[in-house]
């Protein structure tokens, strides 16, 4: 089951590790991905930091950690296939994070964020 944040990441609980990529509303604001950097594995986070560099032809984007931890690994594809993102968001993963809390229950549900985004 997945959990959205209002910075509009989708949240994939998959076993100790959270998997996080954006959403497909974020994905056609952004328009046509052009350019990707994601953070180093074994990197520790706060929650609400800078992780990710995402470019577009409208635009400079971040990703932020929606949680606290470590990063355990990387979508190393993307880089080289940046517009995979627009293609199919919930699939283009950006990273897994072990969090240090893994209690997801303070992010949004489906029904919420679709009220979120209108």
């Amino acid at each position: 089951m997945l959990k959205y944040t209002k910075d509009h990441e989708w949240l994939r609980q998959d076993g100790d590790d959270v998997v996080v990529g954006i959403t497909a509303h974020a994905s056609e604001q952004l328009g046509d991905v052009v350019f990707i950097e994601l953070p180093d594995v074994g990197r520790e986070v706060a929650a609400g930091e800078e992780i990710v560099v995402i470019e577009s032809v409208k635009a400079a984007s971040d990703i932020v950690a929606p949680v606290a931890g470590t990063i355990t690994a990387v979508n190393e594809a993307l880089p080289d296939t940046p517009g995979s993102v627009n293609d199919d968001p919930l699939t283009a993963w950006f990273f897994r994070i072990r969090p240090a809390d893994p209690d997801l229950s303070g992010f949004l549900d489906e029904d919420a964020y679709q009220q979120l985004i209108g």
